[in-house]
């Protein structure tokens, strides 16, 4: 069945969620990351996914704003920098407006000219995918901004996968689901998407019972992989 939908991902696959700290430590404010912001960003995202599982696990659901407040928390302790209020706001700030990766404005403006649906389908909150969309100038390439908060529980629970169908009315073989994260694209596919694993960081295949059909350093070859299908 020919594909009608495109879903991504949003941290890690159209955003760059190191993006933060990264510009922070650029900055007066964020002096103290200057040369540590890299490992801030990793333990950040890090805390953030371990904490989305637990709660996920657990059935302690919060939005996905509390997760990122949290998991910074927890990463500006483990550095020493808990004392320091002001970076903690700036760095807050600065991920609500996290900076697109290079090459999706093109993507998405050229799956919309192939006549496919584009949307996001995110553990992140209704208002953090607003602003972000909104501030990487995307917006008006996507048909829907989709949160795991319509069905309060994080990925990779199946309810949030049925999110996609529910509001496009869609089967999941005419769905192409587009995420940075194995363990994302691997659910995706047990659930039954076609799934395109943008493997950003080089890492191996997750060893779990479902794999992602195609593998690609970033987004430039989706109109092949959209062909393949």
């Amino acid at each position: 069945m020919m594909t009608s939908t495109c879903i991504f991902d949003a941290y890690g696959t159209l955003f760059d969620v190191s993006g933060a700290a990264k510009q922070a430590a650029s900055t007066p404010e964020g002096q103290a990351l200057a040369d540590h912001w890299p490992a801030l960003a990793a333990s950040w995202r890090a805390k953030q996914l371990e904490y989305t599982w637990l709660r996920a696990i657990t059935g302690a659901h919060t939005d996905f704003w509390q997760v990122t407040q949290d998991s910074l928390d927890w990463s500006l302790e483990a550095m020493g920098l808990d004392q320091d209020a002001t970076l903690r706001t700036q760095l807050l700030d600065l991920y609500r407006a996290l900076p697109a990766y290079p090459e999706v404005p093109e993507i998405l403006r050229s799956l919309k000219s192939m006549g496919k649906r584009c949307a996001i389908l995110s553990n992140g909150s209704p208002k953090m995918l607003e602003d972000a969309v909104v501030s990487a100038g995307i917006a008006n390439f996507l048909d829907g901004l989709i949160s795991v908060e319509d069905a309060g529980v994080y990925k990779p629970d199946y309810a949030v996968y049925d999110l996609v169908g529910a509001r496009f009315d869609t089967s999941a073989d005419e769905v192409l689901f587009v995420s940075s994260n194995g363990w994302d694209a691997a659910g995706a596919a047990g659930y039954g998407f076609n799934t395109l694993w943008v493997n950003r960081m080089g890492q191996p295949i997750d060893r779990m019972p479902w794999r992602p059909r195609f593998v690609a350093a970033d987004l430039t070859g989706i109109t092949d992989v959209l062909e393949e299908i």
